[in-house]
């Protein structure tokens, strides 16, 4: 089929028109956000922007360690069945969600100040920081939770999300040009963070509540560890081995910074990170292709060659954009990261040796959907143990040996080595897709058939 032709399926143009609402705004958030990440730069030494970073990276990779990314789970269970018209097994993923991500957010956030009071030192803070850092460690509860993103997501409310993401990088980039007229400290610019952060999580609560209520589903926002699972087939081990699988994904970018900031000191993070960022931003298509992408191939018969041929041409559309996104790069990585004076010019050469990732992480970002999708979750996992334990020991060692260039170089192990590892499984689960299992039905009990009559009174 023609290229051109692809946009007479109506569930690539969904997929399309939602990723195209959040990247609308992500766009200008991550204009927003340059701003703010400028002005912190410039207003401290190489120093003290890097303590600000490493303090940020240290509390996402502890998020990132704990977080339970409870919205796959309620993609997986919530999607075929309101698909069906039926409420309950949504109702009931996102009461287990609420709780999960309550647990795992506590538990992360404790260790976190555990392992900071007694070892911050070796991840790069200095001794007279880390009261900073053990305070910014209180974030990490809602850091972690992805229950109300799931919820949006699940009842097509991206329009939604594209409004939420302006939020956490309009104010801190107004926290950070504040601190910096001002003449203000370290101190001020990680409040200015903080706050970020927190206002724009608490924002997306709102909007879920809301939602959730408009749909007569707000008492799926009761909490339920072990009811509702029972009610869900095999939903422990789909939200264990899920946990693992973005533990390992999302936690490489707070970790590589916290390794080369213990081996190379904060003024190198600042540098490492500056690079890291600008790729990360260019990464955004695929994630919000992802989250678009996701919901809608839940929807579909696996069975048949639809959602992978929407996975081909999803896939394609994203390898384009990294592709484009990487020479603009090349050609405009100077002049972007001289906006950060020049203090901060090796981050560029970091920044052109580390653009060919993009189109590796960008064109494969389908395979990780379609696997979640054909219950082989446990395939995923392998392959980032493979590409994750490759790129930390790449990290490793190109960092003792070259230093920040020989970070960049690791940079592109990891997501070539995981395409790699996750295309065996998927290409087995395409032949093999006859015998995929999707969610059954949930049988109704005493206590959810008074949910159902509950909601039935409401509406």
């Amino acid at each position: 089929m023609a290229v051109k032709n692809w946009f007479n399926d109506g569930i690539l143009r969904s997929v399309v028109k939602k990723a195209g609402q959040l990247a609308s705004t992500k766009l200008l958030g991550g204009i927003i956000g340059l701003l703010g990440l400028v002005c912190t730069g410039r207003g401290l030494s190489a120093e003290l922007f890097g303590t600000v970073m490493l303090i940020h990276a240290y509390a996402l990779g502890a998020s990132a360690l704990t977080k339970s990314q409870s919205w796959q789970m309620i993609i997986r269970y919530g999607a075929p069945a309101l698909t069906r018209g039926d409420t309950l097994p949504a109702r009931l993923a996102i009461r287990f969600a609420c709780a999960i991500d309550a647990v795992t957010g506590v538990i992360g956030m404790i260790g976190a100040m555990l392992a900071l009071f007694f070892f911050g030192t070796k991840f790069g803070v200095k001794q007279e920081h880390i009261p900073l850092a053990i305070a910014y460690c209180t974030l990490i509860p809602t850091m972690s939770c992805a229950t109300p993103a799931g919820a949006l997501r699940l009842l097509d409310r991206f329009d939604l999300l594209s409004i939420q993401q302006i939020v956490t990088p309009l104010i801190r980039s107004l926290g950070a040009v504040l601190a910096w007229i001002s003449g203000l400290g370290m101190p001020a610019y990680l409040l200015s963070w903080y706050i970020a952060d927190i206002a724009g999580d608490l924002v997306l609560w709102g909007m879920a509540v809301v939602v959730l209520d408009r749909h007569r589903m707000l008492d799926a926002l009761r909490p339920s560890l072990f009811a509702a699972p029972r009610k869900l087939p095999k939903v422990w081990s789909f939200i264990w081995t899920t946990n693992l699988n973005t533990t390992l994904a999302v936690g490489k970018e707070p970790i590589s910074n916290v390794i080369v900031g213990g081996m190379l000191g904060p003024a190198a993070v600042g540098i490492y990170k500056i690079a890291t960022s600008v790729i990360n931003s260019a990464t955004k298509p695929a994630t919000l292709m992802e989250k678009g992408f996701y919901p809608e191939i839940m929807r579909l018969d696996p069975h048949t060659t639809r959602p992978w041929k929407l996975a081909l041409k999803t896939g394609f559309l994203a390898g384009c954009i990294g592709l484009a996104v990487a020479l603009a790069i090349m050609l405009l990585g100077h002049p972007v990261v001289s906006l950060f004076g020049k203090k901060y010019r090796e981050s560029a050469s970091l920044l052109i040796m580390m653009a060919p990732a993009l189109v590796i992480t960008l064109s494969a970002f389908p395979m990780e959907s379609l696997l979640y999708m054909a219950g082989r979750p446990k395939a995923l996992f392998y392959s980032h143990i493979v590409g994750t334990g490759a790129y930390i020991a790449a990290l490793v060692y190109m960092t003792q040996n070259f230093g920040l260039y020989g970070a960049g170089a690791a940079f592109i192990v990891g997501p070539l080595l995981l395409s790699l590892c996750s295309l065996i499984p998927t290409v087995y689960c395409f032949f093999n897709r006859r015998s995929i299992v999707p969610p059954t039905p949930i049988q109704l009990g005493a206590e959810d058939a008074g949910m159902e009559e509950e909601t039935l009174a409401e509406n």
